[in-house]
């Protein structure tokens, strides 16, 4: 049997219960499938898939994902393939769980359920990614090339056989390990319930509440990108919805249709602010208004809100307070916060209100019901945090280059 023989809803949560017995699997599971492959077992693919509980066989594809975006990461010299893959995999492993329900006869409603939610997320963060240039040839988060040149060429290298390949791909297998104590709980009870209908519906929100950060940030691309219109000197009033600092930021990002930074780089070079921009916006170089007046980063919040609430949703299917599966969310927490501290050294060096901005916001949850004051904003830099500048790379790079002709 693929999968524990449960009576109790808070079995379905017990690890000793739900995956101890399940893990000599692991172990053998690659012996399996080169007598597969060999032509030495009597069984097909399609029946070891069925016959192998799916908590195991998702962790396994995880890991061996890891060891291709390691490959391929070394070959191209790029660390970015997981970042290709990270809108995809979390509903491919939920997909996994519906397929093998389906296969096996257990009941997938509420797994479904999930994976509605999930897909949606797939397609709204895949597309997000995509128009800001993710998916293009020689595409790189800049943070990874930042990162080489603070810490030795072997480290980085370490770095990438380990967190960047291996860990991360693992994670965003454990952010969706969740739907698989959903599973467990659906051999118990097979039915939608009205808290699995409220779980979807917060999910939803959610996504929406990362389409709108989103597109407060993207702003009005589309017209101002296309239109034939030369910059011009207009009203102060004019309103604007500019695009600005992205954890998707690429090495090419100044070949995409980022409106905002050009109308940005127009105005400091002719003195003339763009039709749909205001002074003030383009001088302060990032965005503080919409969801943005309130968090700093209003859709990492919302990001790390969705993979939580499937674990307080799967807490409630199992009747428990707290479970194993929390490891996944409780990790992409730790992932955002040094993400996120990273990219504001980047984004405080860049822009000098950007501190007071972060004395005045919140990095993700809202410090209050007002909204960023920008007529406050401090002309004194002192209190400033250290920043990492482009000029310090080049710098930093060009003193190296010197050490190694020496």
């Amino acid at each position: 049997m693929a999968l524990p023989t449960v009576h109790a809803l808070e079995s379905c949560a017990d690890f000793s219960t739900a995956v101890q017995p399940f893990l000599p699997q692991l172990y053998d599971l690659p012996h399996q499938l080169l007598d597969i492959a060999t032509g030495h077992s009597g069984r097909s693919l399609l029946q070891l898939y069925a016959e192998t509980n799916p908590l195991i066989s998702g962790f396994a594809a995880s890991v061996a994902l890891g060891a291709v975006f390691l490959v391929l990461a070394e070959i191209n010299r790029n660390y970015s393939q997981v970042d290709r893959a990270w809108s995809v995999l979390p509903t491919v492993y939920i997909a996994h769980f519906a397929a093998w329900a389906r296969l096996t006869g257990v009941p997938h409603q509420r797994v479904d359920a999930a994976l509605l939610f999930s897909a949606i997320w797939s397609a709204r963060l895949s597309f997000n990614y995509w128009r800001k240039g993710g998916y293009g040839i020689g595409h790189e988060d800049y943070r990874w090339e930042i990162i080489r040149q603070y810490i030795p060429k072997f480290a980085f290298h370490v770095f990438n056989w380990t967190f960047i390949s291996f860990i991360q791909s693992i994670l965003l297998f454990l952010i969706a390990a969740p739907v698989y104590t959903i599973l467990l709980a659906s051999t118990i009870e097979p039915d939608l319930t009205s808290a699995d209908i409220a779980s979807v519906a917060i999910e939803l929100a959610l996504i929406l509440t990362e389409y709108i950060a989103d597109e407060q940030q993207w702003g009005k691309h589309a017209y101002l990108y296309h239109s034939p219109s030369p910059p011009r000197e207009i009203p102060h009033h004019a309103t604007i919805h500019p695009l600005t600092h992205t954890s998707t930021s690429s090495k090419q990002s100044t070949n995409n249709p980022a409106v905002y930074q050009s109308a940005k780089k127009q105005y400091r070079e002719t003195n003339k602010v763009t039709r749909g921009f205001q002074q003030a916006d383009l001088d302060r170089g990032f965005i503080t208004t919409g969801l943005w007046g309130h968090s700093r980063h209003p859709n990492f919040a919302a990001e790390q809100s969705i993979w939580f609430v499937l674990y307080q949703w799967s807490c409630y299917a199992t009747k428990t307070l707290y479970h194993w599966t929390g490891a996944g969310p409780a990790f992409l927490v730790l992932l955002f916060q040094g993400s996120t501290w990273l990219t504001e050294l980047i984004t405080a060096g860049k822009y000098p209100q950007y501190a007071d901005y972060q004395r005045q916001v919140g990095a993700f949850a809202p410090w209050g019901f007002k909204a960023y004051d920008a007529s406050s904003a401090s002309k004194s830099l002192a209190s400033s945090p250290k920043v990492i500048r482009t000029s310090e790379l080049a710098k930093k790079a060009q003193e190296k280059e010197t050490k190694k002709q020496k």
